[in-house]
């Protein structure tokens, strides 16, 4: 099975990288973008036949390595490998 872990901040935390992103895109002329976060895409590639087997090892790989529980919220999508 193929993973795709999106890891953000929570919305309470402040995300200056999205912020300075957020001014760029307004300097070069692309008005109207109101808020912009930054995150990150981890792609894993699991030995697990079906999403029942993989979810729970992908879920704890998140909350103990992938993603800071404390300040970032994370997300993921299996589809079978190819």
């Amino acid at each position: 099975m193929k993973a795709n872990v999106y890891v953000t901040l929570k919305e309470e935390v402040l995300d200056p990288q999205g912020e300075a992103v957020r001014r760029a895109l307004d300097s070069l002329g692309f008005a109207g973008v109101k808020n912009v976060r930054v995150g990150k895409l981890i792609q894993i590639e699991l030995a697990a036949s079906t999403p029942s087997d993989a979810e729970p090892k992908l879920r704890a790989m998140c909350e103990k390595l992938l993603a800071n529980p404390i300040v970032e919220d994370f997300a993921f999508e299996l589809k079978k490998s190819e």
